[in-house]
């Protein structure tokens, strides 16, 4: 199954973010349910795997936290605001990789830029006119209070993505039971 982790968009922020599809006015905005910021792409994973990893997920302990969307950025013909620095995200990017890690997932080492992704544009469109639009746009204090593992699905007019474990965060341990 083709699969990733992720920080879900929290309602308010994707509200906000809307409204910045709209103000744009090109491509092919982002549905709600497929806003998010990327952890870690697995690729193609077995069940077998996948419950390995969830295993290996549950097991994270990070107190929640805020971050900060400003800017615009184009991967190909992908647009997303630009994620501010944040430790507590580096942080559980480096958990989620660790887990992924042992788990028996081999991932490609590459530079973490987060991000979130707004807008797939036609080809051909250049970011460029775009920065205009949006010249000073910020989101303050996006909640971070979960992550979760995600299957996707390829159609012909977008990837549809499904939730298959959410995992909250919390830097309390549980006891032997799963509970806090």
């Amino acid at each position: 199954m083709r699969s990733f982790i992720a920080i879900p968009v929290a309602d308010d922020t994707a509200k906000a973010l809307a409204a910045l599809q709209r103000r744009l006015a090109v491509g092919r905005p982002l549905p709600r349910d497929n806003l998010h910021l990327t952890l870690a792409f697995l690729d193609d994973q077995s069940e077998e795997t996948l419950e390995a990893l969830h295993e290996e997920l549950q097991q994270i302990r990070c107190a929640p936290f805020a971050l900060s969307l400003a800017g615009l950025g184009q991967y190909g013909r992908a647009v997303h605001l630009v994620v501010s620095d944040t430790p507590a995200l580096t942080a559980l990017h480096g958990s989620i990789g660790r887990a992924v890690s042992r788990a028996g997932i081999s991932l490609p080492r590459r530079r973490f830029r987060p991000h979130v992704t707004i807008i797939r544009l036609k080809p051909g469109t250049r970011l460029r006119r775009l920065r205009e639009d949006v010249a000073g746009f910020r989101y303050e204090d996006m909640p971070v209070d979960r992550f979760a593992l995600y299957g996707s699905t390829l159609h012909p007019e977008g990837a549809r993505h499904d939730c298959l474990a959410d995992y909250p965060l919390a830097s309390t341990a549980r006891n032997e039971t799963g509970e806090s």
